[in-house]
């Protein structure tokens, strides 16, 4: 049974203005005035409010804090609630258990058994840890929150029947510390925090090995003034949970460290969480706020991208705080959960590898935030632990494979891919590979050829070589593949899912050859696949699941249809092309029973890619509204519920949906503002990435584009479908004429070298060329639970 460790920590303050018809506006003021109530760090217990920026330059700062989630009623737990993180410890906030109580939930990705004699979600399950409260003197009656995007920062005040407590909290970007500065008022001046350890056992019950226990009780203790809780592991090592509350006068500062350590002795992990929590408190809070809010600062201004419809650009800016609080580059790689625990339990208790790490981190290189691909990182530091998913008989060191979920660190416990055309098959086959054309994605955005050298070419090599084990030639002389299964949908041979990823491997392996100027054995081998591999199953409803198999009903998982995307196989460029394209696309959107959010995300970019802009905002605005998909939905924080389970990929991959909106890359050409509705008249992108390297800025108004500006970081190719009417000019930052070569009508070839840049725009145009936050178009209310119940 849960514990808790002794209280005696701090409070939490603020106070509450009634509101109603919250506008986007009274939202921007209202966030604003939150801040200015922020307190000096004299005392030691706070830090300095923020300060806006002012002019042009403070445009990316007004619009993250724009995008605020607001709270003006307490939230239930983790589906509304606020989050915080840095990529490894996560925080939510949200009812107590009692109601003069406050539950600030803590997590980490780290942390997780260590038992590999059973499967991922067992063996190395994600473990529970435990929870904050604050207890209260008075009943709560209001909350007014913000979590200020642009600080990564919580404030707010909980008011009750006997005072109020105003507050400040934030996981500090490099301490990894959670920091929580309070201020109660007069009559709630003995609030308190105490400590709840959860039993570290796997909340997920299905498919439970009946062997299985879970871990010991934890150790409860206090080291001078610091509180910890010592959780052992059966298998060795654990972590320890330390916290300490500096008081000064009524102002108080909570600072609390989770540190894991396997297989090292528990004292040893204990000592250092205390030592972390006393390094912490004695730095000035304003130093330590101060270099957390620089780390926020750049990464927003990275890129900038501004739609009418403000709920839509509000809910990309918090995705893409979202993805920073859940992954980092080096860090661990993203988990269905990401850093948060759901108290109400979840099945997804490791890292899905079918599809999900996949689709969650799409948004990362458009949005030009390659310090969160997480997924090279893995590879490229975990590549050893790959041969675990190979089915023994197959284990010949030329062999790689990825069975899913694994660990953070590609272990799969006891479970390995099957072997297809036996009754062991599995859809863990192409995991592996659709995992590197993630990775060939951060090459392709960066042009950094030790990608290629270093994780993409020796892993794709080995993944390859798996699907060769099992090709077969046919009486019509080409290879096919015995039965496998597509992801969660059927069995059969010549499965569709298999058949591209091992198309789109072998050409890769090809283009990796040129890139690195060097041959290999197998490439003889590579475009004899190429050359021979049986062509895609077709009928009358496009391209079918696999041989014999059409679709039938509704599919979820779209693994038949990802030659369309994201591998881009066929091009909508190519007329010859586009029947097969529609066909299989509107035969699959016409059954949507069992789609779930990441469906409608993906039909979004699809739609995009074929140009049909309207549809494509059709899918997205319908899953963005929180309406009920099945048995999914997303929620009121941009949280995404899947039967009663906790995931974060659909509403992150709703973000690559708008970025495909905006801009697009494959097939060697750069499309700006490709899939814009007709309904959003203006649109503004600022240092968006591009395949080959290339930095996009550019401006839509009155549903024409104006201007794009294209910046070479590579000195690759540049094609540019500008979709510019009329006659342009196309010169230099200087405003010098460039060369180009028209290759197709709104479409041209500039030969930029590293370094350069081309501005276009229509002949004659006065421009000015900086990024603007673009007039609205309808109302919008703020995410979160901005009205009162």
């Amino acid at each position: 049974m849960p514990g808790s460790s002794p209280s005696g920590m701090g409070g939490i303050y603020v106070t509450v203005t009634p509101e109603n018809g919250i506008s986007r506006r009274g939202v921007i003021g209202t966030a604003a005035a939150v801040a200015a109530v922020g307190w000096s760090a004299g005392s030691g217990t706070g830090w300095a409010a923020p300060r806006e920026t002012g002019g042009t330059e403070g445009l990316h700062e007004r619009m993250a804090r724009a995008a605020a989630l607001r709270w003006r009623r307490m939230p239930g737990d983790w589906k509304d609630g606020p989050f915080l993180s840095n990529g490894l410890l996560g925080v939510q906030v949200y009812r107590g258990a009692t109601a003069n109580s406050v539950k600030v939930m803590v997590s980490h990705s780290q942390v997780q058994d260590q038992r590999p004699q059973w499967r991922a979600p067992y063996g190395f399950s994600r473990l529970p840890i435990g929870h904050f409260d604050l207890t209260l003197a008075g009943e709560v009656t209001d909350v007014d929150w913000t979590l200020d995007l642009w600080d990564a920062e919580l404030r707010g005040t909980v008011t009750t029947t006997r005072g109020s407590v105003r507050f400040s909290m934030l996981v500090h970007n490099a301490r990894t510390a959670l920091l929580i500065s309070t201020r109660p008022s007069a009559g709630e001046e003995d609030a308190a925090w105490s400590f709840t350890w959860m039993s570290a056992t796997s909340p997920r019950t299905k498919d439970k090995p009946a062997d299985y226990t879970g871990n010991p009780d934890p150790t409860v203790g206090t080291a001078g003034d610091t509180g910890y809780v010592q959780q052992p592991l059966i298998a060795g090592g654990g972590w320890t949970t330390a916290w300490r509350e500096r008081r000064v006068g009524s102002g108080r500062l909570l600072a609390a460290h989770i540190v894991y350590r396997f297989p090292e002795d528990l004292s040893g992990t204990t000592e250092l969480a205390v030592a972390e929590v006393a390094r912490t408190l004695s730095a000035d809070p304003d130093d330590l706020v101060r270099e957390h809010r620089a780390w926020w600062h750049r990464f927003y201004r990275r890129s900038l991208l501004s739609v009418p419809d403000k709920r839509i650009q509000d809910f990309y800016w918090i995705q893409l705080y979202k993805a920073a609080c859940a992954t980092r580059a080096g860090g661990p790689s993203m988990s269905e959960w990401g850093p948060w625990y759901p108290e109400t339990g979840g099945s997804w208790t490791a890292v899905w590898w079918n599809l999900n790490v996949q689709i969650a981190t799409w948004l990362i290189q458009g949005s030009n935030h390659l310090e969160l691909d997480s997924v090279t990182s893995t590879f490229k530091d975990f590549e050893k632990n790959l041969p675990l998913s190979v089915p023994p008989e197959y284990r010949d060191g030329q062999t790689y494979a990825l069975a899913h979920p694994s660990d953070w660190l590609l272990r799969p416990g006891a479970k390995t891919v099957g072997i297809p055309g036996t009754s062991t098959k599995t859809d863990n086959n192409g995991n592996l590979i659709w995992a590197m054309h993630n990775v060939w994605l951060s090459y392709r955005h960066t042009m950094d050829v030790s990608i290629v050298r270093d994780v993409l070419f020796p892993i794709l090599v080995k993944a390859v070589n798996f699907y060769d084990h099992f090709l077969r030639e046919g009486g019509d002389g080409m290879l096919h593949l015995p039965l496998t299964r597509s992801p969660e949908w059927a069995d059969a041979e010549d499965c569709v899912y298999d058949l591209s990823l091992l198309r789109w491997g072998c050409a890769t392996l090809l283009d990796c050859l040129r890139v690195l100027r060097t041959d290999h054995p197998r490439a003889a081998r590579w475009r004899e696949i190429l050359q021979r591999l049986v062509a895609y199953p077709r009928d009358a409803t496009g391209v079918m699941i696999g041989a014999g198999k059409p679709l039938t009903e509704s599919h979820r998982h779209f693994s038949h249809m990802l030659w369309l995307y994201p591998l881009h196989e066929l091009s909508w460029d190519r007329p010859a092309d586009r029947e097969i394209m529609r066909t299989t696309f509107d035969h699959w959107v016409k059954d949507r029973g069992l789609w779930a959010g990441y469906s409608y995300a993906v039909a979004s970019s699809m739609a995009s890619v074929m140009e049909r802009s309207e549809e494509a905002l059709d899918f997205l605005t319908f899953f963005t509204g929180g309406n009920v998909v099945n048995n999914a939905w997303m929620t009121p924080n941009t949280m995404y519920v899947e039967g009663g389970n906790l995931a974060t990929e659909s509403p992150l991959t709703a973000a690559q949906s708008v970025l495909d909106m905006a801009v697009q890359s494959h097939g060697g050409v750069v499309r700006v503002f490709p899939s814009v509705s007709r309904r959003w008249p203006d649109a503004s992108v600022q240092g968006l990435r591009t395949q080959g390297a290339f930095l996009v800025d550019a401006d839509r108004s009155g549903g024409r584009t104006r201007w794009v500006r294209v910046h070479s970081q590579a000195g690759a190719p540049l094609v540019l479908q500008h979709g510019i009417d009329g006659a342009i000019d196309v010169r230099d930052e200087r405003g010098r004429r460039l060369r180009y070569r028209d290759t197709a009508a709104g479409r041209i070839e500039v030969p930029l070298r590293w370094g350069e840049t081309a501005v276009v725009a229509r002949r004659g145009t006065a421009l000015d060329l900086g990024p603007r936050d673009v007039p609205a178009v309808g109302d919008s209310k703020p995410w979160g639970l901005p009205e009162f119940s």
